[in-house]
């Protein structure tokens, strides 16, 4: 019985694995505007929120975060009299909120990979696809379009906020600052890879020219005709015949939210345009909004409070201490002297000055001087 049992699971195992097959070679093209219902492969941190938008990683410490289509895509050279090619298109929308407003990490990477599944990848630097062992390694048949935010000396990053096209490796064989060609401009704009604004990549391979472009822009900007890289590349020496299509995330000691707002894919042509209407809105991040340094507004609040108590200390006195004038002097002015001026003209309140008595006490003959005559 238990032999049985084996042997209907392996049938099944074998029928799924040719139903998934049969729909990957069926499957040439698709397009997501947001990823309700969508049947990715996910796992690490990746997730998809309740109105489509596929989040890779959220802004916990050193995690990873993996959103593959679930099916492999056939890939042999044209030149192999198969009908296949490695031609490929894809087109993409996505959004970096950092965890702070200045920093964020690490990054996003479109990736080709003969497996939805890295062993032993690693976080940070190595954006959940390899690790210090396997990073370089030619038997790793990958390629990635890296969008880094965090410059790694050990890759020889160019910088904090640059595109990078990668093979086997981390170390880019061509990278750029992130920008693209503005019409309007007549020129390169630069863009903050971690402003938090939807930005959009197109990532086009030309089997015949052998030539891999790679163009960004902001969303809502029209696909620029000139691509931010260029690179001559033979992918035949890189993609296996079955290849998964995807991408991966992490995070570091600093982080960042990583969506991906919208994916089409094409194996046969260019891949379908994106409506930026029709893609998912991205969260209110609180953790995107300015938040104040303590190291600078305790300081700040700290003189502040004291300021304000001093001037109100101030207030205070010169009020206690204000003569309340009667209304008939508002009139005649002031009739009031000090008890010291009083003192010396009366020589000390003695008994042969005194004149009598009054209804507020005693009264004292006095002659009073200007203060400066005594």
């Amino acid at each position: 019985m238990e032999a049985l049992l084996r042997s209907l699971h392996f049938l099944l195992a074998l029928f799924i694995s040719l139903k998934h097959l049969a729909l990957a070679q069926e499957t040439h093209q698709f397009i997501c505007h947001g990823f309700t219902g969508a049947n990715l492969s996910l796992n690490g941190m990746a997730s998809v929120h309740p109105n489509g938008l596929l989040e890779l990683t959220n802004t916990s410490k050193q995690q990873i975060g993996h959103a593959f289509f679930p099916f492999p895509f056939h890939f042999e050279s044209s030149f192999s009299n198969n009908s296949s090619s490695l031609s490929f298109s894809t087109n993409f929308v996505f959004a970096m909120v950092p965890e702070t407003p200045t920093r964020g990490g690490h990054g996003i990477a479109f990736t080709i990979s003969p497996s939805t599944e890295f062993k032993g990848a690693t976080a940070t630097q190595y954006l959940g696809l390899f690790n210090s062992t396997t990073v370089g390694l030619s038997s790793n048949h990958l390629l990635a379009i890296e969008l880094d935010t965090v410059r790694s000396p050990e890759f020889r990053d160019i910088g904090d906020n640059h595109v990078g096209i990668d093979v086997n490796n981390l170390t880019s064989i061509q990278s750029a600052p992130a920008s693209y060609f503005s019409e309007h401009g007549r020129g390169n704009e630069t863009l903050q890879l971690t402003s938090g604004d939807p930005m959009q990549v197109w990532i086009d391979y030309d089997e015949m020219e052998r030539l891999l472009n790679v163009t960004l822009a902001p969303a809502s900007v029209m696909k620029p005709q000139k691509p931010l890289l260029s690179t001559p590349i033979n992918l035949s020496l890189v993609v296996l015949e079955s290849m998964y299509v995807g991408f991966s995330s992490s995070t570091g000691s600093v982080s960042s939210h990583h969506y991906i707002l919208g994916w089409s894919f094409n194996k046969s042509g260019q891949a379908q345009s994106l409506e930026i209407s029709k893609l998912p809105s991205l969260p209110h991040e609180k953790s995107s909004a300015i938040k104040p340094d303590l190291r600078i507004m305790i300081p700040f609040v700290t003189v502040s409070f004291l300021l304000i108590a001093c001037f109100a200390t101030t207030y205070l006195m010169r009020k206690r201490y204000e003569e309340v004038h009667e209304d008939w002097e508002q009139q005649y002015g002031p009739q009031r002297f000090r008890y010291k001026d009083l003192y010396k003209a009366t020589k000390g309140f003695k008994d042969k000055g005194l004149l009598g008595f009054g209804g507020f006490g005693r009264v004292y003959r006095g002659e009073l001087r200007s203060s400066k005559d005594y």
